[in-house]
C-alpha cells in the first residue's frame, strides 16, 4: 500500500541507449508487475517518436503487430506486453506518438487557441506531452512511461525534454529515470565493455537527465567490479546498477529483476513503503513453461507476415499461455502461406494443430485456403482468427457448398459469390480505417455450440480489427452444409464465430482473442485449442473419441 502521507502519483521514465530492441517494453512491463504485486496501482504508457498518428497504417514488417485496446485504439505492440504482465486493460491514453502530439497542437493553432503566439516545440509541444502524462496518471499510484527509440535520436528529443521538465515540475521524489543500455562481451579480448554504457549515459545527461537506475543488458552476469565501474562513471549508486541477462522466457524477467531488489531501489527513491512482492503465481507460470509436465505440442501458424514474428506477437504469446494452461510447451513453426500455393501440404502431418491468423490483402490467400482444406479433411485441430475465419468461409463455400467462384470482395471485386463483403453502412466510407470495426464488441454464442462450452457462457466481449464481414446472404447455405454460425453480434447481423461439427476442433472467430490472453489468465479459446492439439498428438482421435470431444466441447 502507498504511504498515506504521500499520495501523489509517482512517475518512472524508461529510456534506452546504444542500440534499439534491448527490451525496454519487457522491462517496463516486468517492473509494473513487481510494483503491482507490492500493492501499488500501476499503469504503463508508451511514447513513440514517429510522426505517424498511430501504427494502424504501418507495415507489419516494419513495426510488428498493431495492438488494439478495448476502446479501439491502434497501438504499439509493447502495449500487449504491458497488458499481459500487469493484467490491466489499457486505452488510447497509454500510447502517445509524436504524430498525435503535433496533430493536436496544430489543430489548436488552427482554432486560434494560442492567441497569436508563435507555436514552438518548447513550450507548446512539450506542454502537450506533459498533459498526456498527467492524463495517464489519473487514479494511479505509479505511471511507467517507456520512451521509444534510443537516446540521440533527433525525433526523441521533445519527449526527453518534456520529461526533464516534468521532473522539475513534480519534484525529484515523484519522477525517476531508468536507463536501459548494453554491456557487450568482446570475445576477442574476453571482456565485458562498459564504454558503450558510459557514452550512452553521457548522451542522456546532455539532455539534462541524470538516470537514477541503470539496467544493463548483457549475455552474461556483471560482477561487482563491473557494477562499481559503471556506477563510478555514470553517477549512480552500485545497487542501482541492475543486470539484465538473457533468459529462457520473457516471463522470467520480473523474477530476475526482483531478485536484484529493483523494486526496493525504486520505492526508496520515491520515499514510499509497501508490502513485499509475492511472485509465487509468476514462479508457477515460469515453471510450467520451462518444465512442462505434458511435453511438447507442435503448432503450425500459416500466415502472411511470418518472416517477422513480431507481426504476430500476441498470437505467439497466447499460444504459450494455452500451453501454460495445459502444462505443455508450445513449439510454434511460422510458415509463409505462399509456400502452400503449390499444394505441397505434406508437412502439415508433422503438426498437432494449425492456426491461421489475421492479415490484410490478397497475397498468400490461396495457400491459406489449401492449408484449411487439409486440416478440415484430415481432422487436424484448426483455429482461424479474423482473416482465418474469412478464409475458412471461402474454403468451405468452394469445396463443400460447390460455389467454385466464392471469394472475398477484398480479394476479387468481380467474384460472382462474395461470401465475404463490406456491410452496406461501410460502402461509402473512404477514410483509411474508417470502415474498420475496432475495439471491443459484444457477441452472443449459440447455447449448444462448442464455443459456448469453451467459454462457459453465451455472452462474450472481444476485440476486433477488421473491415470485411461474412455475407449474410450465404449463411443459410453454409449452415445447411454443416458449418455452424456459433456466435453473432447481439442483433444477429454479424457473424462472430463459426465451427464444424464433424471435427475434433475446428473453430473460427472474427475477433482477435489473442489480445485478451494473459499468462495468468490464458484465453479459453487458446487453452481449448492447445488441449485438442495435445489430444491429436497423443493419437486420441478415434471416431468414438471425436464424437465425445465434440459433444463435450473439449
Amino acid at each position: 500500500m502507498t504511504n498515506p502521507n504521500n499520495k501523489k502519483t509517482k512517475y518512472i521514465f524508461i529510456t534506452g541507449g546504444v542500440v534499439s530492441s534491448l527490451g525496454k517494453g519487457i522491462v517496463a512491463a516486468s517492473l509494473g508487475r513487481i510494483l503491482k504485486e507490492r500493492g501499488l496501482s500501476v499503469t504503463i504508457q508508451k511514447f513513440d517518436p514517429y510522426i505517424n498518428v498511430d501504427p494502424g497504417t504501418m507495415s507489419p514488417f516494419q513495426h510488428g503487430e498493431v495492438y488494439v485496446t478495448d476502446d479501439g485504439a491502434e497501438t504499439d505492440l509493447d502495449l500487449g506486453h504491458y497488458e499481459r504482465f500487469i493484467d490491466e486493460s489499457l486505452s488510447q491514453a497509454n500510447n502517445v506518438t509524436a504524430g498525435s502530439i503535433y496533430q493536436e497542437v496544430i489543430a489548436r493553432e488552427r482554432k486560434g487557441e494560442y492567441l497569436g503566439s508563435t507555436v514552438q516545440v518548447i513550450p507548446h509541444i512539450t506542454d502537450e506531452i506533459k498533459r498526456r502524462l498527467r492524463i495517464a496518471g489519473n487514479d494511479y499510484d505509479v505511471v511507467i512511461t517507456e520512451i521509444g527509440g534510443t537516446v540521440g535520436d533527433i525525433e526523441s528529443l521533445p519527449f526527453l525534454e518534456a520529461t526533464r521538465q516534468f521532473r522539475q515540475d513534480e519534484g525529484p521524489d515523484n519522477a525517476i529515470f531508468i536507463h536501459l543500455t548494453l554491456v557487450p562481451y568482446i570475445s576477442a579480448v574476453g571482456e565485458l565493455k562498459t564504454k558503450p554504457t558510459q557514452h550512452s549515459v553521457r548522451e542522456l545527461m546532455q539532455t539534462g537527465i541524470q538516470p537514477d537506475i541503470l539496467i544493463c543488458r548483457s549475455d552474461r552476469s556483471l560482477d561487482d567490479d563491473i557494477k562499481k565501474k559503471i556506477a563510478l562513471f555514470t553517477n549512480v549508486s552500485p545497487q542501482s546498477v541492475i543486470e539484465a541477462t538473457d533468459v529462457s522466457t520473457i516471463y522470467e524477467v520480473p523474477l530476475a529483476l526482483q531478485k536484484q531488489k529493483i523494486d526496493d531501489v525504486v520505492l526508496e527513491l520515491f520515499g514510499i513503503s509497501a508490502p513485499p512482492a509475492n511472485l509465487g503465481e509468476w514462479n508457477t507460470i515460469v515453471d510450467r513453461i520451462t518444465e512442462p509436465s505434458s511435453g511438447i505440442v507442435r503448432i503450425a501458424v500459416v500466415g502472411k507476415y511470418t518472416e517477422l514474428v513480431d507481426a504476430y506477437k500476441s498470437v505467439q504469446q497466447a499460444l504459450i499461455h494455452g500451453g501454460i494452461a495445459n502444462h505443455a510447451k508450445v513449439d510454434i513453426e511460422w510458415i509463409s502461406s505462399e509456400k502452400y500455393a503449390s499444394k505441397d501440404l505434406g508437412n502439415l502431418n508433422d503438426f498437432n494443430g494449425l492456426l491461421i491468423p489475421g492479415g490484410f490483402g490478397e497475397r498468400g490467400i490461396e495457400g491459406m485456403l489449401m492449408a484449411i482444406e487439409w486440416a478440415r479433411e484430415n481432422k487436424l485441430p484448426f483455429f482461424g482468427i479474423c482473416l482465418g475465419l474469412q478464409c475458412t468461409i471461402i474454403e468451405f463455400a468452394r469445396n463443400v457448398c460447390g460455389l467454385s467462384d466464392a471469394d472475398s470482395l477484398e480479394f476479387s471485386e468481380s467474384t460472382s459469390d462474395p461470401v465475404i463483403c463490406l456491410m452496406d453502412s461501410q460502402l461509402n466510407v473512404t477514410t483509411k480505417g474508417g470502415t474498420m470495426r475496432l475495439g471491443q464488441y459484444p457477441a452472443q454464442l449459440y447455447p449448444k455450440s462448442q464455443a459456448s462450452k469453451i467459454y462457459g457462457t453465451t455472452k462474450i466481449n472481444e476485440r476486433h480489427r477488421h473491415r470485411y464481414e461474412v455475407n449474410n446472404k450465404y449463411r443459410d447455405l453454409l449452415e445447411s452444409n454443416g458449418l455452424m454460425m456459433s456466435g453473432t453480434s447481439p442483433d444477429k447481423n454479424l457473424v462472430e464465430m463459426i465451427e464444424l461439427h464433424e471435427h475434433p476442433w475446428f473453430v473460427g472467430c472474427q475477433f482477435h482473442p489473442e489480445l485478451k490472453s494473459r499468462p495468468t489468465k490464458p484465453h479459453p479459446l487458446f487453452s481449448s485449442f492447445i488441449k485438442s492439439a495435445i489430444n491429436h498428438r497423443d493419437h486420441l482421435e478415434s471416431p468414438e473419441e471425436i464424437k465425445t470431444m465434440v459433444t463435450s466441447g473439449e
